[in-house]
């Protein structure tokens, strides 16, 4: 019998994380009959609540437990920077992982969240191809997309801006209200921040939550800068926590 298609899916630590991904493993199993399997890096022991989470899903979605991360030179430090470096300490058993699924699967994608993204090169080194679930909103997705040029193109903090930052199809936002990563040019959050945005364009795709009767300008923009930019954008959402199940559910 032949084998079905095959997902690998990589959050980044932490159930918030976790979640959205395995929201969307449900709906590429029930909608197109993959098999998916969630490889999970995890600083220390794996939670309760992760481990039941994983428990609920049904035998098409398995999950990998990557060896644990240590970081205790490391407390105190925002979550941001505990979140890249398990990533960065994660990647040679992640591709050890990826190449044996490879190796017995037909594999036909990986997934990954945005705080994951180190993940994109592994999967290009095995010619694998990476496509990225952006959990949140178109809004925040064109903010990711053109920080890069925000960055080359505005001198000052971004909360000390005279006037709002003005994306394609958005309403404005002042500079004052973007996410505190990006209010210090000068720490190392800013700068994980900005590099996690540049390595969106590695992907082969983006899946973002949002759809076009709540953010039709937003996604119209967008769409027309990723085709002239080879980017594949899809509005998949609303995608919502369905409850802890092994059950798929429509």
């Amino acid at each position: 019998m032949e084998q079905k298609p095959h997902i690998a899916i990589l959050p980044s630590p932490g159930m918030g994380h976790l979640i959205p991904l395995v929201e969307l493993a449900k709906l590429l199993v029930l909608h197109h009959d993959f098999r998916v399997t969630c490889i999970i890096p995890i600083i220390g022991s794996p939670s309760k609540a992760i481990k039941e989470v994983l428990q609920s899903l049904p035998p098409t979605i398995e999950h990998v437990f990557l060896p644990p991360v240590s970081l205790e030179e490391l407390e105190g430090q925002q979550p941001g920077i505990q979140i890249s470096v398990t990533m960065t300490r994660s990647m040679p058993s992640f591709r050890d992982v990826l190449k044996s699924l490879v190796a017995t699967t037909r594999l036909a994608a990986l997934v990954l969240d945005v705080f994951s993204s180190d993940g994109l090169y592994v999967a290009k080194e095995l010619n694998v191809s990476p496509y990225i679930f952006f959990g949140s909103n178109a809004l925040v997705l064109s903010l990711f997309l053109h920080f890069p040029k925000l960055d080359e193109s505005v001198s000052c903090e971004f909360r000390d801006l005279p006037e709002p930052v003005k994306l394609p199809g958005c309403i404005p936002i002042h500079g004052r209200d973007l996410a505190s990563p990006v209010q210090d040019r000068t720490t190392e959050r800013y700068k994980l921040f900005l590099g996690n945005t540049k390595r969106l364009r590695l992907a082969e795709g983006i899946m973002f939550n949002t759809f076009m009767e709540l953010e039709g300008s937003a996604i119209k923009a967008l769409e027309e800068e990723a085709e002239a930019g080879n980017l594949p954008l899809y509005p998949i959402g609303p995608i919502i926590q369905s409850g802890s199940t092994n059950q798929v559910d429509g």
